[in-house]
């Protein structure tokens, strides 16, 4: 069984948490990982630059969280949940395509020590057929 659900191309990540403006977030650890999902991925194509909140910083659950910069576009990333930033991925200082390469792997943005507004969150299933609706 794949860990994965294939939606024309784009892969959901299953066992994990989705907000409707593609950002996800492991809520199986704590802190929790967040990142932009595949398709989020495949819609800005190359990312060169991703600018990253401080560690400490205190997001809302849909408040822009960091941004991302690619060949294409400078997009927002929105928070998925209320929380703190408790780690950046600084990797992404020298390798920013790695959101490209790994999303849901190597490419994460931000780990948050999440305090609330997990309600809207979906699962990989009703993620997928957001996407389907969004092809």
């Amino acid at each position: 069984m794949s860990e994965f659900i294939d939606v024309s191309g784009n892969l959901v990540k299953k066992g994990i948490r989705y907000a409707k403006t593609h950002e996800w977030i492991d809520l199986s650890v704590s802190p929790s990982r967040v990142g932009i999902s595949d398709f989020a991925q495949r819609s800005l194509h190359d990312v060169v630059y991703a600018d990253l909140p401080k560690v400490g910083h205190t997001v809302k659950r849909g408040v822009a969280l960091c941004t991302l910069e690619s060949i294409k576009a400078v997009a927002e990333v929105y928070s998925p949940v209320d929380g703190v930033v408790v780690e950046v991925n600084s990797e992404l200082e020298g390798a920013p395509e790695l959101v490209n390469k790994d999303p849901y792997g190597r490419g994460w943005l931000v780990k948050l020590q999440v305090m609330g507004g997990t309600d809207d969150l979906l699962e990989a299933e009703e993620y997928s057929e957001l996407v389907r609706q969004q092809l």
